[in-house]
């Protein structure tokens, strides 16, 4: 009774989709709404049946039960009640007769996930969250109509318990594009049951963009896989977009700016465009020679990644990251020139011809080189070597540099000899939260340079996507779109009080910079990189000062002996 109320007269925003979600037909006008009644007609006659029979039963015997406590209570009521034997075998018969009747519909409503859901549970994807499903045929990768998807992809859509959460979270459907990843499960489900037989037959095709989801929905996910991980029932939307992304690349059906962003990464190794001898260009401002790990042994080849390399949000931080690595005497290098994109946006995207070709060149340069394990500050590149690149050939050992710069903290290395008094918030990045499981060392180092962490509501698992992932970044906006995800987030961390956004991701870092200023909240946010408060913590810049001015002194010394000798 209370969900019947909740869905028709509370009417929750969570069961409504935005006007531009392509919809079947019958799920557009009202289809969901009737089957939740039909339903809940069932459940409210069978359960009542079933509850006045037991009523009467104890009526007859004039006993009160204590294992059922509200028919004891009404059954009172019918003591010596001449028509109880009547009531008991009518009641006895509705229950069943209304189970008779149900069964046929029970296969074509939502309910079958009764069943379902427990087979689809135990059917889940067993691999790491951050590596994708392969394609079954590499020369043709990819899927346009229902039965090129995985069977499991299309047993999710009668699993589906069609409770929204999964657009609830999506930060696509949150800021106004056509996507939602309830209306694909649903979709699918409706035209299958209406189509059961021609598909069966062989005589129709469910065409996924047509039937199911738009073109521009597809071009919408994030990829940041909250859909996935807030399913109570294992359903996998975002490997379905995934499928029909690498059909469109495969048939050169993309936008334009992705097309571009792409042929930049074949041509060049990034996705700015820029030529590999320019990948370095962030170095030159640093007082100190980075190792080439391509010619020299290092313990940790830091594998940059093209944003920290290349935006100019992101290149003040990563000279950070390596003024502090530097300092405390971290050994390690980078692979200059040799570097090239690891892959990730190119594989989630859809293009998997361009992400074999990185993961083959790179898995090759990093054979040529002698290190323990590789580093990296962009959880993008932390997940594609971590998780996808083993079933290539390359295993690694991968750290994230919050990951390093917690173990160099509370190993003495790292010395907090300032500790800050600071009010701020952690933002928690998809691929190193959701995918990869990496939430407690950044909140450690913030906790070990002083900082008070105020949370966001969504938070660790449940954190809300910036908006770049899935190569959004390279996107124009949606013109449907109502507010960018980035926008969104700095307003729930103005909520908490904080002063500080904090981010561990170079991505985030120049989507929430960019956020700030537009959304008008420059003087009342500022979006700091975890870096920062560890070089602030340990007195970064007073220790640079000491070292150069003790160099400067044995130079002198050295000068002097020097003139002395010739003397």
């Amino acid at each position: 009774i209370y969900f019947l109320i909740r869905r028709f007269i509370g009417k929750p925003r969570v069961f409504e989709f935005n006007k531009n979600v392509k919809l079947q037909n019958k799920v557009s006008e009202g289809g969901i709404r009737k089957d939740s009644l039909i339903v809940g007609i069932f459940i409210i006659l069978h359960v009542g049946s079933r509850w006045l029979g037991s009523a009467f039963h104890l009526a007859e015997r004039e006993v009160a039960e204590w294992s059922m406590p509200t028919a004891s209570l009404v059954a009172p009521l019918f003591f010596g009640w001449s028509g109880l034997e009547t009531g008991i075998h009518v009641t006895w018969w509705l229950a069943m007769g209304l189970i008779v009747l149900f069964i046929p519909y029970f296969p074509y409503s939502k309910h079958i996930h009764i069943f379902l859901a427990p087979l689809n549970l135990a059917f889940a994807n067993r691999e790491a969250n951050g590596k994708l499903m392969e394609p079954a045929d590499s020369s043709k990768p990819g899927a346009s109509t229902l039965d090129e998807l995985p069977w499991k992809q299309v047993f999710d859509s009668y699993a589906c318990i069609m409770c929204t959460r999964c657009h609830e979270v999506c930060p696509a459907h949150e800021s106004g594009s056509p996507l939602s990843p309830s209306a694909l499960e649903i979709n699918k489900r409706y035209f299958i049951n209406q189509n059961s037989s021609d598909l069966a037959s062989g005589k129709l095709k469910l065409d996924l963009l047509q039937e199911a989801i738009s073109s521009d929905a597809v071009w919408s996910c994030t990829t940041c896989m909250a859909c996935v991980e807030v399913c109570p029932v294992g359903n996998e939307p975002m490997q379905d977009i995934l499928q029909i992304r690498r059909k469109l690349v495969f048939d050169a059906k993309m936008p334009d700016e992705l097309s571009d962003a792409l042929r930049s990464l074949d041509e060049q190794g990034n996705s700015f465009g820029e030529s590999s001898r320019k990948r370095t260009r962030w170095t030159r401002d640093l007082d100190f020679p980075i190792k080439d790990a391509s010619k020299e042994k290092v313990e940790y080849l830091w594998y940059v990644g093209d944003f920290a390399s290349f935006n100019q949000n992101c290149i003040e931080k990563t000279r950070k990251v390596a003024e502090v690595l530097t300092a405390v005497g971290v050994d390690f290098g980078i692979l200059m020139k040799d570097e090239k994109s690891a892959g990730n946006d190119a594989r989630r995207v859809g293009e998997e011809g361009l992400f074999d070709a990185l993961a083959e060149d790179n898995i090759q340069t990093l054979e040529n080189c002698d290190f323990q394990h590789i580093l990296t500050t962009d959880p993008h590149t932390y997940n594609t070597l971590r998780n996808e690149y083993p079933s290539k050939g390359g295993v690694y050992s991968v750290k994230h540099y919050s990951t390093l710069l917690m173990e160099l903290i509370l190993s003495g290395r790292i010395k907090i000899t300032k500790p800050l008094k600071l009010k701020a918030t952690y933002h928690d990045p998809c691929y190193l939260g959701r995918y990869n499981g990496i939430f407690d060392a950044p909140r450690e180092v913030m906790r070990q340079c002083g900082v008070e962490l105020l949370e966001m509501s969504r938070n660790r698992t449940n954190s809300f996507c910036c908006g770049a992932g899935g190569g959004q970044v390279w996107k124009k906006e949606h013109e449907d779109m109502k507010q960018r995800p980035s926008e969104n987030r700095i307003e729930e961390a103005l909520l908490t009080g904080a002063n500080y956004f904090t981010v561990a991701c170079p991505k985030d870092m120049s989507m929430y910079s960019d956020a700030v200023k537009t959304s008008g909240n420059e003087n009342n946010m500022a979006v700091r990189d975890l870096v920062d408060y560890v070089a602030e913590a340990m007195e970064l810049e007073k220790m640079t000062n000491e070292k150069t001015y003790e160099a400067v002194k044995e130079s002198s010394i050295v000068e002097k002996d020097a003139s002395e000798l010739q003397v």
